[in-house]
């Protein structure tokens, strides 16, 4: 038995290809409104996503479906501050999670993963997450994995345990996020209270997919990934600068010690902006020092380059590893005349697809159990 998925704020399908990767699960509706996200979905997938869950067309048309799984990665956005009569729900209208809620409402999923960045569990000092919290537990009668209710109903939760890092999931990169999964209380209420104990997988119990950042450089990387010694010496000093002023904006080079196996020649970068977030020392005595037309100064002699977009979707888990065929060759690619600028911010708009199919297995394995009659 295949359980049915809803694939909201899709991007290029990250969440919804963790799920496939189980074997138990198939998707039946997407929803996309980035023009460039959806050429690369419907390249990947033969479906156009291109939906918005914000309309009430959309919303009529979910609730002709038939799925048991929600699915979305929903921006993190700031709430009002509704006063103590109004509902927890009333506090995110405007806001994206609110439709998300909407659609849950209407639909009343078996379950939902939501994904988001590790940031909002601090959202106005915790008071964002919370209102998600409430608003899923209290108001839509759901439960969430990581919640309980106090004496007075109030919510018990620590917000540390809804994070997972990609890092302990098979790949060298440092991504914390918050992952929150929830079962429909009014579908499952008596079979929720023994069913076994469920906790978000806090790492990959599958094979390793890469060791080290070396493992996923790849070789005869052109010039244009290498950066100019002028524009180096430019980010370092803003970085210096930066620093000064205790912001601790910039970007920087750095081990990654708490990786298993760090490899020296090989470090990543973290912080700053855009493509900057990810540089690293790949010294080619034939590229350091070079005179390149479309750069102003020589390229750098300390090997320093940003990481190539297929580097960046090898550490997402769609290089290499979510798009094998049965012969065991990698499918996964972009729509021809993609640019690097768009498959860069795709990638970091994505999920990283192994952690997604170690919760899927969890889910799996929860809906099976509260199914059995």
């Amino acid at each position: 038995m295949k359980y049915k998925t809803l694939d909201l704020f899709a991007g290029i399908g990250g969440i919804r290809r963790g799920f496939e990767l189980t074997g138990r699960f198939e998707n039946v509706l997407s929803a996309e409104i980035d023009q460039y996200a959806c050429q690369t979905y419907e390249h990947l997938y033969s479906e156009n996503p291109k939906n918005d869950v914000t309309s009430a067309e959309f919303k009529e048309k979910v609730e002709k479906l038939t799925y048991d799984v929600l699915l979305g990665g929903f921006p993190c956005q700031a709430f009002s501050t509704a006063g103590k009569k109004e509902g927890f729900r009333d506090k995110t209208r405007g806001t994206l999670f609110f439709d998300v809620a909407d659609i849950i409402e209407r639909t009343r999923p078996k379950a939902f993963l939501l994904e988001n960045v590790e940031g909002l569990i601090r959202h106005k000092k915790g008071e964002t997450f919370k209102t998600i919290l409430e608003t899923l537990v209290i108001e839509l009668d759901y439960k969430v994995i990581g919640v309980e209710k106090g004496e007075n109903g109030e919510l018990i939760y620590d917000p540390r345990s809804f994070l997972l890092n990609s890092r302990n999931f098979g790949v060298p990169q440092n991504r914390p996020r918050i992952y929150m999964v929830g079962f429909n209380q009014r579908l499952y209420r008596d079979k929720i209270e023994s069913m076994p104990l469920f906790t978000l997988p806090k790492s990959r119990y599958r094979k390793k997919i890469y060791d080290s950042v070396k493992d996923v450089l790849e070789d005869n990387v052109g010039e244009k990934y290498y950066l100019s010694e002028g524009y180096l010496e430019t980010l370092k000093k803003h970085k210096e600068a930066q620093g000064k002023k205790g912001n601790g904006f910039g970007y920087s080079i750095v081990n990654l010690p708490e990786i298993e196996n760090p490899v020296s020649n090989a470090l990543l970068a973290t912080g700053g902006s855009g493509k900057e977030r990810n540089l690293i020392y790949d010294y080619k005595p034939d590229i350091v020092g070079k005179l390149v037309k479309s750069k102003k100064s020589p390229l750098n002699s300390e090997g320093v380059r940003i990481m190539t977009p297929n580097e960046w979707g090898k550490l997402q888990g769609f290089v290499g590893y979510a798009f094998k065929n049965a012969s065991g060759e990698d499918t996964f690619s972009f729509p021809e005349k993609m640019s690097d600028a768009q498959r860069y911010k795709q990638f970091g708009n994505s999920v990283t697809i192994p952690v997604i199919e170690e919760i899927a297995d969890k889910i799996v394995e929860a809906l099976d159990s509260l199914e059995k009659s």
